[in-house]
């Protein structure tokens, strides 16, 4: 197994209400849910949609994967 496999590439799952459909800006700051770090992609993906289907009856919500190790070492590439 490569060494590259076991590198760890934190993501940060959150959401929360948008003012507006088409934008990213938040409703209100204090109210941003933290759903988690996860240590791969597949696991914040999972997070991700968990929380995504339990809010889909509220259009404003929404919820992001952010790539925590692209801002922790931004000269690595991005993967293919």
């Amino acid at each position: 197994m490569a060494a590259d496999e076991h590198k760890q590439r934190l993501h940060l799952v959150f959401g929360g209400e948008l003012v507006d459909l088409d934008g990213t800006e938040f409703r209100d700051l204090d109210a941003i849910d933290i759903v988690g770090i996860f240590p791969d992609y597949q696991s914040a993906y999972k997070a991700w949609r968990t929380r995504a289907q339990a809010t889909v009856d509220n259009a404003h919500m929404r919820y992001f994967v952010a790539h925590l190790h692209r801002l922790l070492d931004p000269a690595e590439p991005p993967k293919s």
